[in-house]
């Protein structure tokens, strides 16, 4: 019996020291798969991949992707469909995906079901934007920068000869194909003997395309040029003037992709006159989606990839300078520091003075030797500084441009020179976007949308009209030309119901904005319902004047702006100022990062842009106590 007992004693012993080990080899491995650093997983919806662009944007996305062996990509086709793909959305958020990488079919039917799952994950949205910034991350290409581009080709192409033109689109509803036809067009009407005959749809497909410029032909044959939108289309347009033996008619097309029948092989052949190239984003999607799981700071809310235009004299080089990875400039690893040079516009602003400080802080940060000088607000001193640097042979020079145009001279004496320039807060308005490295800063359209959407909301159910009066910023600045752009063509969209009655530059300062608001006082009196000012520094001069004239800002007379500075906060929690939309000064770590990372040979974006919000009232009290600037 003793033994027995001894033997059971002995066995449950075992047992208990097997389960302990398997117990700590569990918490161990557990342990070990930690430190190792849990698995992501991404899911990417694709709104079709019947185009070759979309392929080519998966491909780059598996490629990318296998360098990270921790990391698994679930991919889906919606074959076109807005409802497949509104499934397919969700069905890869129920597979507990960390991350959603999204290529809409529609912007306008997505864009909820986006914003939901931005609540809950990342998201990125690629290739087509959509409205607002519920969204974690855009990467795209500028669309209307190709229509513009194509807009001028087909001017440089014909000269002052007759143009009649064939205009071949995607979808209808497509951000990308309202923006890129709105780009042409704009273009296309300065010119008088440029005429667009026709407009076609053909939703990216060659087939589509030959088949309706096939039934086009035989009405209108008249035609010299056509612009699709994409190469594939292009494509089918040149097989159908094939048909009809038709010589002579120049094709443009856009996507530049590479291979057979792809945009550089159909400009090779003289199939195409010409098309622009820019990169899918399948690449960068993968690399920022490692960033942003991986809680790295300074992520950009929107990526805005270069567009080039590519003819038949640029084709063979531009392929070579991709097969190479050529930088923009030479590469600058030997040296033990890099030397930047910056032009300030000025001190027009709190803004600017936060502008100011936040690159003087991140240039010691990141080590960089910063050489720093002001233009005080003249574009004449600004490129004699500009010149200055050159000739000290800098490695970088970095300006915000007080104007949009006026510096093509001395960006090409800076090109000439090797010296790569990055454009920060304000854009410039020039043909060659190869002047320069890349640009960052804010969306300002948007700003001016998100101000109006803001009215809009505010001001729905008011059956009166609404008077609004405009304090613009410096003429033909980019942020004041962008700004009302995105105000009124936002406005106007929804309503005409609202009308501006007076528009006028005060040039972002306080004390012109008080000058120019007195005398829209004087001239409109009690008939001025709301005031939109470009930036803080303006509203708050606007204040004042409304004060002095007897009436309540933020009651009376509704005052928006934008900025988002901590004195427009102290006026938001006394009531004074109804919202303010951001616009982040803090540019600093972006512009260092953007400098090391060029100087480790990666290639940037055109423009980045930064993450900003809108504020109300309710966000004063917070906003105040912890806005650093």
């Amino acid at each position: 019996m003793k033994s027995i007992t001894r033997f059971w004693v002995l066995t449950l012993f075992v047992t208990l020291v097997i389960l302990a080990g398997l117990i700590y080899l569990f918490f161990v491995n557990r342990d070990h798969e930690k430190n190792q650093g849990t698995p992501y997983v991404i899911g990417v919806s694709q709104s079709n991949l019947t185009e070759p662009w979309r392929v080519q944007m998966n491909e780059e996305i598996r490629k990318e992707a296998q360098k990270h062996k921790r990391l698994q990509v679930i991919y889906t086709d919606a074959a076109q469909s807005i409802d497949k793909q509104k499934k397919d959305i969700n069905k890869l958020i129920g597979y507990g995906i960390d991350l959603l990488i999204v290529s809409t079919n529609d912007t306008n039917s997505l864009t909820p079901l986006i914003a939901n799952v931005h609540k809950k994950i990342p998201v990125i949205v690629l290739g087509r934007a959509i409205d607002g910034y519920d969204y974690t991350l855009f990467i795209g290409p500028d669309n209307q920068a190709i229509g513009r581009n194509a807009g001028q080709l087909v001017s440089d192409m014909l000269g002052t000869k007759q143009g009649n033109i064939i205009e071949i689109q995607g979808p209808k509803g497509s951000s990308p194909v309202r923006e890129r036809s709105q780009g042409f067009n704009n273009i296309i009407k300065k010119y008088p003997n440029l005429h667009v005959e026709d407009t076609l749809v053909a939703n990216w497909q060659k087939d589509e395309a030959e088949d309706k410029v096939t039934a086009l032909l035989r009405k209108n044959p008249h035609i010299n040029i056509i612009v699709a939108q994409s190469d594939a289309m292009a494509l089918g347009a040149y097989k159908a003037l094939q048909k009809y033996d038709i010589q002579g008619v120049k094709v443009i097309g856009a996507d530049g992709l590479e291979g057979k029948n792809g945009g550089f092989d159909l400009v090779k052949k003289g199939v195409l006159a010409g098309t622009f190239a820019y990169k899918t984003g399948g690449k960068e999607s993968i690399q920022y989606a490692m960033d942003i799981l991986q809680g790295k700071a300074n992520i950009p809310k929107k990526i805005i990839l270069r567009v080039n235009t590519i003819t038949h004299e640029n084709v063979d080089q531009y392929v070579l300078n991709v097969k190479n990875k050529s930088s923009f400039t030479k590469q600058l690893k030997s040296k033990k520091h890099i030397v930047l040079a910056f032009v300030q516009v000025g001190k027009e602003s709190s803004w600017r003075l936060a502008n100011t400080a936040s690159i003087k802080d991140a240039a010691r940060s990141y080590g960089i030797d910063l050489k720093f000088k002001s233009a005080n607000q003249s574009i004449k001193d600004q490129i004699s500084i500009i010149r200055g640097f050159i000739k000290e042979k800098v490695d970088v020079i970095a300006f915000s441009p007080i104007v949009q145009t006026g510096y093509e001279e001395i960006l090409k004496e800076a090109k000439d020179a090797e010296i790569p320039v990055i454009l920060v807060d304000r854009d410039l308005d020039l043909k060659d976007n190869s002047l320069w490295l890349t640009s960052i800063g804010s969306d300002f359209e948007e700003e001016g949308k998100r101000a109006a959407r803001w009215l809009l909301d505010d001001t729905k159910g008011v059956k009166k009209d609404i008077n609004i009066v405009e304090l613009e910023g410096t003429a033909n600045s980019s942020p004041a030309v962008n700004r009302k752009k995105g105000f009124e063509g936002e406005l106007f969209r929804y309503s005409i119901s609202y009308h501006i009655i007076a528009s006028k530059s005060a040039n972002f300062t306080k004390e012109e904005g008080k000058t120019v608001m007195n005398e829209f006082l004087k001239k409109f009196g009690n008939k001025i319902n709301v005031v939109f000012a470009h930036n803080d520094d303006m509203a708050l001069g606007a204040i004042e004047a409304i004060e002095a004239y007897g009436k309540k800002p933020g009651k009376d007379i509704l005052v928006i702006s934008v900025d988002a500075t901590k004195e427009a906060f102290n006026y938001l929690h006394t009531g004074k100022l109804n919202v303010t939309v951001e616009c982040n000064p803090l540019l600093g770590p972006y512009m260092m990062k953007a400098i090391i990372d060029h100087f480790d040979g990666k290639e940037l974006p055109v423009k980045n842009i930064t993450e900003e919000g809108i504020f109300t009232k309710k966000d004063a009290r917070w906003g105040f106590f912890n806005r650093p600037y």
